[in-house]
């Protein structure tokens, strides 16, 4: 059954490591999260981020220290990232990628020291979902799931997230356009939360499997965490904010659709 908890450091000093999701739980993209940084920087025992981010982990370790949090984190890991390795190693046989970037030249930035190019939907050998104008309505994109379906190509989602929290709300994200070309019956390969590796690799990294998992997502960190065998604690403050409003906590997670339960709850980090 999940516990509730006042304040992360009840029940940091329990595990090897604390890692934290990015968006939602450190920050809205825009600012930090009241309470994020105090938790963070007095947290005892090593932090990392597991980030369904489609940037490499490198600009995402920038952005986080941008935000204020200046405590070193032992490691940044990022759907992005896992999926640049991949493609270093050879692990993926496709070179000409139609790329689909929340901004201009995200996509080109991200390759940089890959050989790999890119190029218009007709001429690609496989699509590339890194993320979505923040304005971006599903809609929209159906015509370039199509075409992309009707030449059989498959895809890479480097963000599985469907929604990303943002300082307004929430906005449709690019693992949104990846399940519904999955839905249609393409092929498509998820990096990143709740998929297993991403976990693993960070079993690797902090040479430790004592971790604790802290998200907002039911669907990536909290099934992932599982997954992975780890504990993990569930943030209500982050993209289900307006869903714990009000009313009873244990009521409002219990209406949530999930695949596994958190170990503990808490309403906003701290």
């Amino acid at each position: 059954m999940t516990r509730r908890i006042d304040t992360l450091a009840d029940i940091a000093d329990a595990y090897d490591a604390v890692v934290f999701d990015q968006w939602g739980v450190l920050h809205n993209g825009t600012e930090p999260y009241k309470g994020a940084l105090h938790c963070v920087e007095t947290l005892a025992g090593d932090v990392a981020v597991l980030s369904n981010s489609g940037k490499r982990a490198a600009p995402n370790a920038v952005r986080i220290r941008e935000m204020g949090f200046t405590r070193p984190f032992h490691t940044v890991m990022t759907s992005g990232e896992a999926l640049w390795r991949d493609i270093r190693l050879g692990k993926i046989k496709e070179r000409i990628f139609h790329a689909v970037e929340r901004a201009p030249n995200d996509a080109q930035t991200w390759a940089d020291g890959l050989d790999i190019a890119f190029s218009s939907l007709a001429e690609a050998e496989a699509l590339l979902l890194m993320g979505l104008p923040d304005e971006s309505a599903l809609s929209e994109w159906n015509p370039l799931l199509q075409s992309a379906l009707g030449r059989d190509l498959p895809v890479y989602c480097s963000n599985p997230d469907r929604h990303s929290p943002r300082a307004g709300g929430t906005v449709t994200s690019v693992g949104a356009l990846a399940f519904a070309y999955k839905d249609l019956g393409g092929e498509v390969h998820f990096y990143g939360k709740p998929h297993r590796p991403i976990f693993d690799s960070l079993v690797d990294a902090l040479g430790s499997s004592n971790l604790l998992m802290v998200g907002d997502s039911l669907e990536h960190d909290i099934a992932g965490a599982a997954g992975a065998s780890w504990d993990s604690v569930f943030v209500g403050g982050g993209l289900y904010r307006d869903h714990f409003s009000g009313g009873d906590w244990r009521d409002a997670l219990d209406a949530l659709p999930a695949s596994a339960a958190p170990t503990y709850f808490i309403g906003e980090l701290r």
